[in-house]
């Protein structure tokens, strides 16, 4: 419903689906809803495999263009909802934490904030 369950703290400089192997596994789940970001071949085998469901925004210059289902897309914005929320958190804004290990503990702690309201 558009909560914190699972992050990865990844490097700037790298690509969104980097964190997605590691973030989908042990998970059972029914669908994957993503931005174009997350258009990656790789990925869309791996929820074939699993059953899943495919709600990925495609990129124009995809050969064949793969149907999504625009009302499961639609709850994309829980998604982006909870990232503005998580950045109503300063120190998550800003980035003001000097270590990863400091960062990931704000962004627990602000996600646990977040739920308890």
């Amino acid at each position: 419903m558009g909560n914190l369950v699972r992050f990865k703290l990844l490097p700037g400089n790298r690509y969104d689906t980097i964190g997605v192997a590691p973030l989908i596994d042990g998970i059972n789940f029914e669908a994957l809803l993503g931005d174009k970001a997350f258009d990656a071949n790789w990925i869309i085998e791996e929820l074939d495999q699993r059953g899943a469901k495919v709600v990925i925004s495609q990129r124009s210059q995809r050969k064949n263009p793969r149907a999504i289902d625009e009302e499961i897309y639609k709850w994309r914005h829980l998604i982006e909802n909870f990232f503005c929320k998580l950045k109503e958190f300063k120190r998550i804004a800003m980035r003001a934490c000097k270590t990863d290990r400091s960062f990931e503990a704000m962004i627990y702690l602000a996600a646990g904030v977040i739920n308890s309201r």
